[in-house]
């Protein structure tokens, strides 16, 4: 085990330079090199004679070298090398690109291994800077090979040697790290297998056993740490008892009746805020599904139970819809409410946070501006985040520690597949609003290339003419050398031109709050007829007279987003449409596109999201809070997810913190790995 943390300098062949490059690909120590899994794998057992090679392909040969390998200067600074093959069924050319030391190595009538991609013309086979090994005793055959993310500096092949040198020095000696009952009942290989085949499989029997050994440890290790997390948020803290409030008189306030979904989740509310632990709950909802009025009702229950209650929201566009929404009601029944954001005039600021800290104020809303050390709550009792992944995941929010044990309750209108929603919040319960008020209409949506340009401009025209209104969203907010795509500025020029007869005006998030308030409330009072915004109009604006939403670029957005946009309409009587207008001939993108175009289901566009561009680029950000995996993939990986959370679930009920002697592996594992989150 002492190997295994030895500073990675020590190990033969890598010195003070080499060490600093594998640094920056967060190698440090061997334990680190040997756990820096492959990105992919090329399968070199298969071998083609020559006069079976398709122009295009990747392919491995089995010839002789002909001749020594012949040096061929383009201009300067350019060097062509190249070296004539033959096999059994005829003769190949071998061609390298600045790679002098190929002189060196390839010697005449000795047979290779060639592995490279095939250029076929006009009868003539070439193999383009090919890699190559001597075929001799110890190595006869082709094998599967590793491919590693890497840097500037740092080949496949070195990267390979190196660990292939501390395998070897290491020599099956690495200790065991899951208890051997999981390692049976789920007929897992060991480590010293596993880590060997994950590298250099010796078959692809022998990579999948290893990989699934791999990816079942790693999620079994975050799904037990998310379990003790919630268990020892839950069960350590005596959070508050509310009063058991009727809710007649609040309900009474709305004009329409809410939904069996939104009544479920607020019974799993109140059954939270009555027991005498800490809540914290996640409620997930599509968009439009009513998690502001669930959010009012929450917190009318905490301010009729004596305490102050607060919501946070990331911009303050829809920090201002909660706070519109929430005082309309709070205004009938006689409850205080106050809006506190960046553009809160000073004068303004200091006498809510005065009346805050005498309990005048029932409940704020607000922005990070919430956060600041000055705003001090008599009597807090209930918080609430909405998109609560904007301010970083599963981390305690600076609100809650503004007084202890609150019940915390957080919102997100991003539709998650529920087996992902328990890596994202496995330390929260789960309460999904899945069904939408009545009356909403599904909004159609249609995906248009450029050529359809002009019938979409007369449709908005159209529309805005009899009486509706209309949102364009671009993904820049100007113009950039870097990405080809539409940016706010550039679309203001041209709809303005293009669009006569309506008012058209623009919405970026590098505008002054003031200035972007103004806008939307002339937006709000039907002073424009057409917004063009970058997607800061993503979540919270509400205007029933919005009836078309239009998408520029619509390919360089994830499904989960444009359904988002897209939520923007259709919170009227009004029909309304959505239309994605997209640069690309990918298929990829044709699907994403008919994803959108063939439903309307929040959960179900996700799921198709995770499919069609994994798991990274579906949270887009490291903010999200995505784990960083060394080798599990959310997508790929869900069935072992699944058997996964179901094996940390039974451990967890019969051993809740890991103290039977059977578990004191996944313990020590534990405490290193998690020692910032973790009591053990």
């Amino acid at each position: 085990m002492d190997f295994l943390r030895q500073d990675i300098q020590y190990l033969k062949g890598i010195g003070p330079n080499r060490k600093i490059l594998l640094n920056s690909l967060g190698i440090y120590s061997v334990y680190d090199l040997i756990t820096y899994y492959p990105r992919d794998y090329e399968d070199r057992t298969i071998f083609k004679n020559i006069n079976q090679l398709i122009d295009g392909e990747m392919v491995c040969v089995k010839v002789v070298a002909m001749s020594r390998v012949q040096e061929v200067r383009i201009r300067k600074n350019l060097y062509l090398y190249k070296l004539a093959v033959q096999d059994d069924t005829g003769t190949a050319i071998c061609t390298w690109f600045n790679n002098k030391y190929v002189k060196n190595y390839v010697i005449p009538n000795e047979q290779y291994m060639m592995y490279a991609k095939v250029s076929r013309k006009n009868g003539r086979v070439e193999l383009l800077h090919p890699e190559y090994e001597k075929i001799d005793e110890n190595n006869k055959t082709g094998r599967i090979v590793p491919i590693y993310h890497l840097t500037e500096k740092i080949t496949q092949n070195s990267l390979r040697k190196e660990i292939q040198i501390a395998l070897s020095k290491i020599n099956g000696t690495i200790p065991e790290s899951l208890p051997q009952y999981i390692i049976e009942q789920y007929n897992l290989s060991d480590i010293n297998f596993s880590i060997n085949n994950i590298h250099f499989p010796y078959s692809k029997q022998a990579f999948i056993k290893a990989r699934t050994r791999l990816v079942f440890e790693e999620l079994l290790e975050l799904q037990l740490m998310l379990l003790l997390l919630k268990n020892g948020y839950t069960n350590s803290l005596q959070g508050i008892q509310f009063d058991d409030i009727s809710t007649d008189e609040i309900l009474g306030c709305l004009s329409f009746n809410l939904t069996n979904a939104q009544k479920r989740v607020l019974e799993e509310i109140f059954e939270d805020m009555e027991s005498n632990k800490c809540m914290n709950r996640l409620i997930q909802g599509d968009v439009g599904s009513g998690k502001t009025v669930v959010a009012a009702i929450a917190m009318y229950k905490a301010i009729k139970s004596g305490y102050q209650t607060v919501l946070m929201a990331p911009t303050a566009i829809l920090a201002n819809q909660h706070y519109q929404t929430i005082k309309s009601i709070y205004d009938k029944l006689g409850l205080s409410c106050e809006l506190l954001v960046g553009s809160t005039t000073k004068k303004e600021k200091e006498n809510i946070l005065q009346n805050l800290k005498n309990g005048q104020i029932d409940a704020l809303i607000g922005t990070h501006a919430i956060l600041e050390d000055n705003v001090e709550f008599e009597k807090l009792g209930l918080v609430i985040t909405d998109e609560q992944h904007r301010f970083g995941v599963r981390q305690r929010s600076k609100l809650s520690d503004k007084t202890q044990n609150v019940d915390v309750l957080i919102m997100t209108a991003t539709p998650i597949p529920r087996t992902l929603a328990l890596i994202l919040y496995g330390d929260m319960d789960v309460s999904v609003i899945d069904e939408l008020p009545a009356g909403r209409q599904k909004i159609d949506t249609f995906a248009i290339t450029k050529d359809k340009e002009k019938r979409l401009n007369g449709f908005i025209v159209k529309n805005v003419q009899e009486g509706h209104q209309v949102y364009i969203v671009c993904p820049l907010v100007e113009d950039s050398e870097a990405i080809t795509a539409k940016s706010v500025e550039k679309m203001l020029e041209y709809y303005q031109k293009e669009l006569v007869g309506c008012k058209v005006m623009a919405l970026h998030g590098k505008m002054k709050n003031k200035d972007k308030k103004e806008i939307m409330e002339k937006f709000k009072n039907h002073e424009i007829d057409v917004l063009i915004s970058t997607t800061v109009i993503e979540v919270g604006v509400d205007v029933p007279n919005a009836t078309v939403m239009v998408i520029e670029n619509a390919e360089r957005f994830g499904l989960a987003q444009l359904h988002q946009l897209r939520g923007r309409v259709g919170r009227g009587s009004d029909k309304s449409y959505c239309i994605l207008k997209y640069d690309s001939f990918s298929e990829i993108v044709k699907k994403r596109m008919a994803v959108m175009e063939s439903t309307n289901n929040g959960f179900e566009i996700s799921q198709k999201d995770l499919e069609l561009r994994g798991p990274g680029d579906f949270f887009g950000t490291k903010q999200h809070g995505l784990p960083d995996f060394k080798i599990a993939n959310l997508f790929v990986d869900m069935k072992i997810l699944n058997v996964v959370q179901e094996v940390a679930n039974k451990i967890i009920g019969e051993d809740s913190n890991l103290e039977d002697e059977k578990n004191s592996l996944l313990k020590n594992t534990l405490k290193k790995k998690y020692s910032d989150k973790l009591e053990l």
